[in-house]
Order: structure tokens, then sequence, then C-alpha cells
């Protein structure tokens, strides 16, 4: 048990990293082509830092762990709003008043909901369901440019952070290329070592293969979130990293959960579809209800986030038993 943990943490090291280099490298030879950062932001940022959650789930389903692929989504997602949303604010209240906000929460609002009806209704993650879901991540990256042309500028969520990464790009052809082989070697190398050694944990520990991507995974893959947005709230400018974070959430529905679709079918377990959706959920409401109403996460709210998020892990380790899927 303690080698396989132990190759698990590995691959979640190598995966961060790598999915960091390729960002960074993407982002760096798209700047020497003189690409616009709208178009920068829009795809390689966009796209690139949902890439751990991608190959991890997509390696999850070619592997047959049905339960690690769905458990990195629904997980990735709470843990945004209710770990990564809720820690810094119990140190610094993160306001929710930012006029670009709205629109975003509303489209993860949609996302949600069309996650559920595929638990709820359709029954499985297929192709037909995989199709409509890209689809609709690419209407959404549709209004997103075509407000932020129409506007004359990007949105600032996504000018920061593409500033902050070309920043860290600089360097020369050869740096660029350092990045970008390290990533696509990195990302499927760590995602086997997550994906194959986790399902192994999972057996020893006689638990369901969800819990790993509800725990292990998702807390692993929120860590980038979660150093953004506290560094972010302890600068008092936590309004662009709140946006980041609703974005994700949006990326793991639509284009994580749209591309497991078309690699392979996946079903839902029981735990999934009476205790883990409906936890997303109803964190998504919360969060997007709080956004409309231009209110902020207290020092006291935040705390009550952590410990809903600390209750729901330890709650989901209780239950942990069952079969994998």
């Amino acid at each position: 048990m303690v080698f396989d943990l132990a190759f698990v943490v590995l691959g979640l090291v190598i995966l961060l990293a790598a999915g960091d280099a390729l960002v960074r490298g993407a982002v760096g030879l798209a700047s020497m082509l003189g690409i616009p950062v709208l178009v920068i932001g829009l795809t390689i940022v966009a796209f690139g830092t949902s890439a751990p959650e991608l190959v991890v789930s997509i390696q999850a389903v070619l592997n047959g762990n049905n339960g690690i692929a769905i458990g990195n989504i629904v997980g990735s997602n709470i843990a945004n709003i209710l770990l990564v949303l809720g820690l810094p604010a119990m140190f610094a209240a993160i306001s929710l008043d930012w006029s670009g906000l709205k629109r975003h929460a509303a489209v993860m609002l949609i996302a949600t909901g069309l996650f559920a009806f595929v638990v709820y209704q359709h029954g499985i993650l297929d192709t037909t369901m995989g199709v409509l879901m890209l689809a609709a991540i690419a209407v959404y990256i549709a209004y997103i440019a075509i407000t932020a042309m129409a506007s004359g500028k990007p949105d600032p969520a996504l000018l920061e952070e593409v500033e902050e990464i070309a920043g860290g790009s600089s360097g020369g052809t050869g740096k660029t290329i350092l990045f970008l082989v390290a990533g696509l070697i990195g990302l499927p190398l760590g995602a086997h070592f997550l994906v194959t050694h986790g399902a192994d944990l999972a057996r020893e520990l006689n638990v369901r293969e969800e819990i790993i991507g509800l725990t292990i995974v998702a807390f692993g893959t929120s860590l980038p979130e979660l150093a953004t947005v506290w560094a972010a709230a302890m600068k008092r400018e936590a309004e662009v990293a709140v946006g980041n974070v609703v974005g994700s959430n949006i990326f793991n529905i639509l284009f994580v959960g749209g591309a497991t679709g078309l690699v392979g079918q996946t079903t839902f377990g029981e735990a999934t579809r009476t205790i883990d959706v409906p936890v997303m959920a109803a964190s998504a409401v919360v969060l997007a209800l709080m956004i409309f109403a231009k209110s902020k996460i207290s020092r006291a709210l935040g705390a009550v986030f952590a410990i809903l998020y600390v209750g729901y892990i330890i709650f989901t380790g209780m239950s942990a038993g069952g079969p994998a899927l």
C-alpha cells in the first residue's frame, strides 16, 4: 500500500509540473509567433490549465477505471468552491463584486445542470453527451471572444493569467521547447502513475475507485488554484482569481467531461448519484447566488466552507466501501 501511495503522490507531482510546463511552453511559442493575447488566453491557457484533469480522466477511462474519471471531475469542482475559496477567505474576505463574474456564474450553473442531466436522466457519459458538452464549451469560448472584441479588451482573468505565464516563459526558443517536451512527456507519465496505482490503492483499501478521484486526485489538481486564490486574497485582489475558479469548474465539466465521453462510456455509481453530484451542485448554486447578489465570502463563511469540505471528505471516507465501477 505504501508503494502505491508513493507512486500516486509521485504521479500527482509529475502531472502538475508537466501541466504547468506545457502551458508555459505553449504560451511562449504563441507569443514568439505574435499570436494575440485574447487567442492565447481562450485556447492555450484556458485548455492547458485543465490538462491534468483531462489526461487523468482519459487515462482512467482507457484503463477501465471509470470511478476515478468521474471522481476527478466532481471532486475537483467541489474542492474548487469549498476548499480553494474557503481556506483563503478564512484569513482575508473575498469580494464577489466583479462585473464580469455574473455571466461566468450563470454558465457554471448551466454546465452543472447539464452534468446533472447526464447523471440522472441520460444515465451514462457517452459519445452523444461528450459531443454536446464540447459543443457547449465551444459556444462559451465564442461568447467570451465576441464579448472581449466588442469591449475592446480581453477578460481580465485571462489577461492577467496570460501575462503572468508569459513572463515566466521568457528565455528564448530553447527554454520554450524544453517546456513543451517536458509537458508532453510528463502529462501521460504522471497520469499513468496516478491512475494505475490509484486503482491498486483503492483495491488494497477495499474502497470505491471514486474515492481516489474525489480525494487525492481532486485535492492535488486543485492545489494550483488554491495557491493562486490564496496569493490574490492576501493582496486583497481575489476577484480575478475567483473568476479563474469559476472558469475551472466550467472547463472541468464541459471540456474534461466532454472529452471523457468521447473516449468511452462511463457509468455513475450510487454514491456519485446520491452524495457527490448533489454536493457539487449545491456548492455551485450557493456560490452563484452569492455572485449574483454581489456578496462576499467573509472570514466566517470561509471557515464554514472549509469545515464543510473537511466534513464531506470524512463522510466520503466513512462511506467508502463498495465495489469499484
